[in-house]
C-alpha cells in the first residue's frame, strides 16, 4: 500500500490549496519580511546567494530568471553577473510590491522586472532563459515536479538553474543548534514580529518534509536536468542545487 503524501501548509485549511496558502502567508509578513529574514538568519542568507550566483559565472547569463523572488534580493545579486535581463517572479503581491518599492529605493526599476507569476506555470515562452535562481521557494511548490518541469521548459539548452534552499544538518553541533533555533526561536521570534503566529512555524515543518540531498536531486534528474550537483552550505544549514538544461 503507497503511503500518503503528507502535505504540509501554512493554515492547513481544508477549504484551500497550498499555493493559495502560501500566497496569503507571504502577502500578511510582507512587510516585515526583509527584516525577520536577514536577523533570523544573522545576515548568512546573503553569503549563501553570493555562492549561489557564483555557479553562474562560467555560463555568463544575459537573461536571468529569479522564481519565488520575494522582495528581489536574489534578482539583485544576480547584478553581479552583468546581464542583460533580470525578471523576478512571485506569487504574493505583497511581496512583489515590497520588492518594487526597493528597486526604486536603490534604482533599479530599469533594469529588474517583477511580476506576478505562478512557478508551476510561468507566463515566459519556451528556451527563453539561459539561468534560472530560486531561493528558499522550491519547498513551498505545490508540485515539486511540475514546478521544476515549468522552469526547464523556459530555460535555454545549455542554461543553468541554481536552487538554494533550507536543508537539515546531520553533524554535531551544527544538527543540535539548528533544530533549536528553527523550531523554537524562529516561530517565537517570527510571531512577535509578524503578528502571524503560523508563518514561521511553518518554515521549520516546511523544511522537514522537504526531500532534500540526493532525494530533490534525482527529482531533479527526473524533470530533465543534466549534470546534477549539490554543495551544503554552512555545516548543512542550506544547500546549493545546481543543473544543467
Amino acid at each position: 500500500m503507497t503511503e500518503k503524501k503528507v502535505v504540509v501548509k501554512p493554515y492547513n485549511s481544508d477549504d484551500s490549496s497550498k499555493k493559495e496558502e502560501v500566497a496569503e502567508m507571504f502577502n500578511n509578513i510582507s512587510k516585515r519580511y526583509d527584516f525577520l529574514n536577514h536577523f533570523l538568519s544573522l545576515g548568512i542568507d546573503k553569503l549563501w546567494r553570493k555562492k549561489a550566483i557564483k555557479q553562474l559565472r562560467e555560463i555568463k547569463p544575459k537573461k536571468i530568471l529569479d522564481i519565488a523572488t520575494g522582495t528581489g534580493d536574489f534578482a539583485i545579486a544576480a547584478l553581479k553577473l552583468n546581464p542583460d535581463e533580470v525578471i523576478g517572479v512571485d506569487i504574493s503581491q505583497g511581496m512583489l510590491d515590497m520588492g518594487i518599492q526597493k528597486m526604486d529605493k536603490r534604482g533599479y526599476e530599469n533594469t529588474i522586472k517583477m511580476i506576478l507569476g505562478d512557478s508551476e506555470k510561468l507566463p515566459f515562452e519556451d528556451n527563453y532563459f539561459d539561468a534560472l535562481t530560486v531561493g528558499f521557494g522550491v519547498r513551498n511548490y505545490e508540485n515539486l515536479e511540475k514546478g521544476l518541469s515549468d522552469m526547464h521548459r523556459v530555460l535555454q539548452p545549455g542554461g543553468k538553474a541554481v536552487i538554494l534552499e533550507f536543508s537539515k544538518p546531520k553533524k554535531f553541533p551544527v544538527k543540535q543548534f539548528f533544530g533549536f533555533y528553527s523550531k523554537r526561536l524562529i516561530p517565537f521570534i517570527g510571531k512577535t514580529v509578524s503578528k502571524d503566529k503560523r508563518a514561521y512555524a511553518y518554515l521549520p515543518e516546511s523544511v522537514e518534509a522537504f526531500p532534500e540531498g540526493q532525494a530533490f536531486m534525482d527529482i531533479m534528474t527526473k524533470t530533465g536536468y543534466n549534470k546534477v550537483d549539490s554543495i551544503l552550505v554552512s555545516g548543512g544549514i542550506a544547500t546549493i542545487y545546481s543543473g544543467i538544461k
